[in-house]
């Protein structure tokens, strides 16, 4: 990582990403929020209701947001990296999807180790 927080690479900000969703809750909201949000824009799709694709980010964005406040304690990655964010919330969902969640905490309790657990720090 570069100074000031800023990341020089998606592959940098990956363990930070994954470090803010430390708690298997927050993950599983996200879970929850996107493919509730995918599942809604799809069935709109399918009913020529394009407006249902509005769904994807209220819903995803709707549930993940508040779960960073109320059950990790900290602010979403979101809003200093949106980016990289959205990106890892896709690979982060893919991993949890393919029974690797255990493998994120992982990933997240070595950067909280080697950061002096900082899952609060600001997100740039």
């Amino acid at each position: 990582m570069v100074e000031s927080g800023r990341f020089a690479s998606f592959e940098e900000f990956w363990p930070y990403y994954v470090a803010m969703h430390s708690k298997a809750a927050t993950r599983w909201v996200h879970l929850a929020g996107t493919l509730t949000g995918l599942a809604v824009g799809a069935y709109g799709l399918a009913r020529g209701r394009k407006r249902y694709l509005a769904a994807l980010p209220l819903i995803g964005y709707g549930t993940a947001w508040p779960a960073h406040f109320l059950i990790e304690g900290n602010n979403p990655a979101t809003f200093g990296h949106p980016g990289w964010s959205l990106r890892g919330d896709a690979k982060m969902i893919g991993m949890m999807l393919a029974g690797r969640d255990a493998e994120l905490g992982g990933i997240a309790r070595t950067w909280l180790a080697e950061h002096g657990g900082a899952a609060g720090a600001p997100s740039d």
